[in-house]
This record gives C-alpha cells, structure tokens and sequence, in this order.
C-alpha cells in the first residue's frame, strides 16, 4: 500500500500545480519521480496523511537542482532492498512497484526542452533557456524539476 499512497500523493501534487495535462509521459515521469522521492523516503515505512504536510520541505531538498538524485534512488534501493532480505525474505510488492516505476524512468527517453543549455551549445552561444532546443532526455531528469516546481506551487 505505500507505494500506491506515495503514487496518490504525487498525482494529486502534479493535478493541483497544473503544470502538464495528466495522461501525457510528461505527466507519468513527474509523477513517478516524485512518487519514488516520497516511497523512498519514507525511513519508517508508514506514509501517513498528517506527515504529508511536514515532509514538504524533505522531498522538495530531495527534488532540488543539484541534488544527487539518481544516486539517492539507487542508494536507497540497496538500502531496502537488505532490509527486506533481512526482514522476511520474501518480495515486498511495494518495493517491486517502486523498482518497476524507476526501470520506466531510467530507461526512458523523452524529447523534451533543454533544460540544461550549458552542457549542449557552444560557448560563442549567448546562455539561456531556447525552449524550442529539444533533446532526448531521461525520464526522471524531466520528471524531477516538474515534481519539484508542483510542491512549491502546492
């Protein structure tokens, strides 16, 4: 159940910022970004709605620029995936979820604007944001400034 929780979570914040229709990959990669933020960050294993609120400001550091996110995800999948090994032995269908949703948005690619001119133009080019520059991008790397700027605007 928590990662079906964490998922509502994320579809309700991406819904009320409005940012991108729902039905869309931009919508799923945005929504499954941010459902493994709050899935994996759960340390205690129990989503609750009162603790939505209070973890606002956790999952927006999580989501920020800069922030090593891929390489969070990845660490924390180790780290439950030992603990559930230790625990019981058996699958837990919630972690399996969230493994599933990370393998779409690892190995998606979406054409989307250059949200990182820099890295792709040439130094004479002035620096900004083209929003007609479109590259194929990861899933996540488009999915985590949308679930980031839908819980400011939350």
């Amino acid at each position: 159940m928590a990662w079906l929780y964490a998922e509502y979570i994320a579809d309700e914040l991406l819904r009320t910022g409005r940012l991108i229709p729902a039905g869309t990959q931009e919508f799923r990669a945005g929504r499954d970004t941010l459902a493994l933020t709050i899935y994996l960050s759960d340390a205690a294993g129990e989503l609750s709605g009162i603790r939505v609120v209070s973890q606002l400001d956790e999952w927006m550091s999580l989501t920020a620029y800069g922030h090593p996110w891929r390489d969070w995800v990845e660490t924390r999948f180790l780290q439950l995936g030992e603990e559930d090994r230790t625990h019981d032995g058996g699958a837990n269908a919630d972690l399996e979820l969230a493994r599933a949703a990370w393998r779409w948005l690892d190995r998606t690619e979406l054409f989307a604007t250059n949200l990182e001119p820099e890295r792709s133009e040439p130094e004479e080019m002035p620096p900004g944001l083209d929003e007609n520059a479109r590259i194929w991008t990861p899933a996540w790397q488009l999915g985590l400034p949308l679930g980031h700027l839908a819980m400011q605007l939350f």
